[in-house]
């Protein structure tokens, strides 16, 4: 029963932004519950290495070019999907960029580019992704937000304002789309050791020991510490939960 619960096998999934870090986390849980993989990214040379990995787990898995940020390339995108694969069941909008200037600095493109890419993205692959999944009477979606969505920083306006969009959003969609049997939920990551964060320690003083020191787990955390929230909230197992916004962040959160 506990193993049908959270199998995977036969569904499709599309992970933006899914060649590496958290994502490429989240990828490779799908894949070893089950999931057939889209790999979707501008940087195909990391798509297909990110697809040669979860290929060597023995998962099915295809890499797609596509701006995130176009609606005529993410409808393409799921076109695509639903040509190798047949159906789509699972989304991940995963995709996401940072700017960090303080608000004063911040220009109006720098503003747009993280909007765009971080909110507009998942709101036009969840709009493609509706109807093929509402088709096959249900399916999944799973917004990556941020520890920004609860907290401001003064070095990170645009993204903040973007994270804390992805959880309305979500919101909006659970909403929206429970009749359709689709669930819609977020993911709150806290300091997750990646590439991102790898540019954020160089540009931020001090930032890596004020995450461990209120960090209750005493640790960044890694890609793969999303395989496990990635399965649940893509299976069976969390057909009663939707319009959630779940952190994954050792306890940052909640740490006075």
């Amino acid at each position: 029963m506990t193993s049908q619960l959270f199998d995977l096998a036969g569904r499709v999934a599309v992970v933006t932004g899914g060649n590496g870090g958290i994502g490429l986390g989240m990828a490779r849980g799908l894949a070893a519950a089950g999931a057939a993989i889209a790999i979707v990214g501008r940087n195909e040379a990391k798509s297909n290495a990110a697809v040669a990995e979860l290929a060597a787990i023995g998962a099915r898995a295809i890499a797609i070019a596509a701006d995130v940020t176009d609606q005529a390339e993410v409808e393409a995108m799921v076109a695509h999907v639903l040509e190798a694969f047949g159906r789509l069941d699972i989304l991940v909008n995963n995709a996401g960029i940072n700017i960090r200037k303080p608000p004063h600095e911040l220009a109006l493109a720098d503003w747009r580019q993280v909007l765009d890419t971080n909110l507009t993205s998942a709101f036009l692959c969840s709009q493609a992704a509706h109807s093929a999944m509402k088709q096959d009477g249900g399916g999944k979606v799973i917004n990556i937000g941020s520890m920004m969505s609860i907290f401001g920083a003064s070095y990170s306006p645009a993204y903040a304002a973007s994270k804390g969009g992805i959880v309305q959003f979500t919101r909006s969609c659970a909403v929206a789309w429970a009749p359709d049997g689709i669930q819609v939920n977020a993911i709150l990551p806290g300091w997750i050791d990646t590439e991102l964060t790898q540019n954020a320690r160089r540009e931020v003083d001090g930032l890596h020991d004020k995450v461990l020191v209120r960090t209750p787990a005493a640790r960044w955390g890694a890609a793969d510490d999303f395989a496990g929230i990635a399965v649940f909230l893509a299976s069976a197992a969390s057909d009663f939960v939707t319009g959630t916004a779940i952190p994954v962040d050792g306890g940052f959160s909640v740490m006075g």
